[in-house]
Parts: structure tokens; C-alpha cells; sequence
């Protein structure tokens, strides 16, 4: 107001402005993204297993229902996870107990479990480069056989663009047993980002792929640089005859660091599982 001498409080509100430090906005890279595997390369270990964990401390499944399913991935991983056979049985078993689920309980799950347990297995250092592509204007992907409503709660967690993940069918807001498609596994990562490459207009040749699993070469070779996190002992032979990038953020002896590609193995199915009993077993009790 005219003629009226500001008060204190609004001297200090000005000075701190005229004070304050303009940080200019990043300049969008449209073009550009990148594309990150989650299960041992942005976290430790599986995150369908730490989710099935989450549930059990909650009493939805005994430790000897999970112990059971872990063995029988084990099995699975050691036969060959690229089975066709393998995949199929891995997503019809999983699907059968998650039929009748609401959305909302896995989103709501999701959520606390991430917080709780998964929060603190996120790698450090893959966080870093995630956000070095945020930095530099680039959208960021999670791209994962995880179910997408995990993957989605993860991303929004780490304050990436969104995620690509296993598509389930639903019906009314409940999860009917049926795949829309197939796991999002292997080639159909890498038809994924095709697909959204399409449909956001990026250049491959100029974006980005982290994973830890050869699983995952159709993805790593779609786009223009490909890097090995955490890689697995065939990726790491393709990576250095290809002169890709290999970080690895593991610490501790060299059996730990070996067996962490079997135990993010073991985990995929045996979450599932896992996690398709307990949350049936929720919806049951309701």
C-alpha cells in the first residue's frame, strides 16, 4: 500500500527474494530417454519377492509357503529360465492366485511395501544415473516383468517418468487371470520400447539401456548406448566384446556378488506366487 512502511516480515520476504539464486529450467530432450531394468540393477535382489516378503510379515502367507515357492524357482532358473515351457507354467501358476484381486489392493500394498522394505535395496549408483538423465532433460523409463502396478508405484517412488511392466487383464477394477499379451520378459522388453518409442518420438539410436541379465540383450541392443550394471557373467562377456560400459555396484565377497543374479532368479516366480496367494487370500478374507 502506498505510503505505508513495509513490515518486517515483509522486508525480510523481499531481501530473500533479491537474494535468491534462479536456477534456469532444464531444457527438454525429447528425443533422448533411457530405459532401466529394475530386479538387480536399480534394486536388490527381485522386487516381486521383496513385495511377497512385505506380505508375509503382514501374515498373509506362511514363511514355509514361501520357502516352498523359492525351491521351485530354483528349479526353474537352473532348468532354463528361457524355457518357453518354463515362462508359461511361471505365468499361468502366479495368475491363477491373483485372479479375483482387486487393483486397489495391490497400488495400496505396493505403496507401504515399497516404503518398508524396498526403499532402502535401491542402488545408489543406478539411482545416480537415472537421475543424470533427468538432469540432462531425458525421460526415464522402468522397464520390468514386475506386474505394472508395482513397477508404476517404484518409478513414482524414485521420481522417474513411469514404467513399462506385465500387463494383467482386468475387469471392473479386479484382476481376471489373464495376461493382456504375455510376461513382460526377454524380446517383449524390447518390443515395449519399441512401442513407446513410437508413440513419444524418440530416437533409439539416442537413448540409453541398464540391465544386470543377458535376459535382457534385445533390449540393450534396440538402442544407441547399452550399459551392464551389476551384469551377470554372460552379459559382462557380451558387454566387454562390445565395448559397453559395466558398472558394478555390488559390495562383499566374491560368492555374495556371484550369487546375485540366482537370487533375484529365485525370486521372480516365487514372489509371484507368493504374492498371488497372499493377496488371494486377502480378497477372501474381505
Amino acid at each position: 500500500m502506498r505510503g505505508r512502511q513495509a513490515t518486517r516480515p515483509e522486508v525480510a520476504g523481499e531481501a530473500a527474494a533479491r537474494a535468491a539464486v534462479t536456477v534456469a529450467p532444464v531444457e527438454p530432450d525429447l528425443d533422448a530417454a533411457a530405459f532401466f531394468d529394475v530386479d538387480n540393477t536399480m534394486m536388490r535382489g527381485a522386487s516381486i519377492y521383496h513385495f511377497a516378503r512385505g506380505l508375509a510379515t503382514r501374515g498373509m502367507f506362511t514363511s514355509s509357503d514361501l520357502f516352498k515357492f523359492a525351491v521351485g524357482q530354483a528349479v526353474f532358473r537352473l532348468r532354463g529360465n528361457e524355457n518357453p515351457e518354463h515362462i508359461a507354467v511361471a505365468r499361468e501358476t502366479a495368475l491363477a492366485f491373483v485372479a479375483g484381486t482387486k487393483v486397489d489392493d495391490v497400488v495400496r500394498l505396493g505403496e507401504e511395501i515399497y516404503d518398508e522394505v524396498m526403499a532402502d535395496r535401491i542402488w545408489g549408483g543406478t539411482r545416480a544415473l537415472a537421475q543424470s538423465h533427468l538432469d540432462a532433460g531425458q525421460r526415464v523409463w522402468l522397464v520390468t516383468a514386475t506386474p505394472i502396478e508395482l513397477a508404476r508405484v517404484i518409478a513414482q517412488r524414485l521420481g522417474l517418468t513411469g514404467a513399462l511392466g506385465t500387463v494383467a487383464e482386468t475387469r471392473d477394477g479386479v484382476y481376471t487371470g489373464r495376461l493382456v499379451g504375455d510376461l513382460l520378459h526377454g524380446p517383449a522388453k524390447a518390443e515395449a520400447v519399441r512401442a513407446l518409442a513410437r508413440r513419444e518420438g524418440l530416437d533409439l539410436t539416442r537413448c540409453t539401456a541398464y540391465s544386470d541379465s543377458a535376459n535382457d540383450l534385445p533390449m540393450l541392443s534396440l538402442v544407441g548406448s547399452a550399459v551392464a550394471i551389476n551384469p551377470d557373467s554372460e552379459l559382462r562377456e557380451h558387454a566387454r566384446k562390445h565395448d559397453w560400459p559395466i558398472k558394478d555396484f555390488r559390495t562383499g565377497r566374491k560368492a555374495t556378488m556371484a550369487a546375485l543374479p540366482i537370487a533375484a532368479g529365485v525370486g521372480a516366480l516365487a514372489g509371484s506366487v507368493a504374492a498371488g496367494v497372499a493377496l488371494r487370500r486377502l480378497y477372501r478374507g474381505r
